[in-house]
């Protein structure tokens, strides 16, 4: 699925994000100590080889919401941009959700932020913090097109942004939240 309401190009797409070599950058969804972990984390580690990892050494982890960029290493892409989600928690009150809401907004933000300034306008992204860190799957595809759509056209440029995610409920959830549907009021 493909929307370019002027700017900037948003498309989805099923599959392996490590596979992905047509872009200046792939996302991670990293941990904070950028040192590797499971899920995307894992694999980008694995594709990229000890390389990567060697690099991510020397830059002292990241917080959550932000990002830091480094070489692609062996994956066929020139760079991997890192960024930590936050780890959704079903107990937080409203304040608890909107300051979990706002880190990963700031995570999709701060990526485009980071690329912008190094030149990068084609990225892979991701569906960030909703795996292992629980985050709702609906809430976070509304959260990540409607940071995108903003920070990109903020910024300006011709920006493709490409999201490649893992199975088909995650697609479903990014269609819709693409096509600016909103089924669940609670959201």
């Amino acid at each position: 699925m493909t929307i370019a309401d002027g700017a900037p190009l948003i498309t989805l797409h099923r599959g392996d994000i490590t596979r992905v070599t047509d872009v200046d950058a792939i996302v991670n969804a990293a941990n904070s100590t950028l040192l590797g972990g499971g899920g995307v984390d894992g694999a980008i580690h694995r594709a990229a080889g000890p390389g990567l990892l060697a690099e991510c050494r020397t830059l002292d982890g990241c917080e959550t919401g932000d990002a830091k960029l480094t070489g692609g290493h062996e994956p066929p892409v020139p760079h991997v941009l890192h960024t930590v989600g936050p780890v959704w928690s079903a107990h937080a009150d409203g304040a608890g959700r909107a300051r979990r809401d706002a880190e990963l907004a700031s995570c999709y933000r701060r990526r485009l932020e980071v690329a912008h300034e190094h030149g990068l306008s084609r990225l892979a992204f991701p569906s960030i913090s909703t795996g292992a860190y629980r985050f709702p799957l609906d809430r976070a595809a509304r959260i990540a097109i409607e940071s995108l759509r903003e920070t990109a056209s903020r910024l300006g440029g011709d920006w493709e942004l490409r999201l490649v995610l893992f199975d088909d409920e995650t697609l479903a959830a990014y269609e819709k939240a693409l096509e600016g549907r909103r089924d669940d009021a609670r959201l």
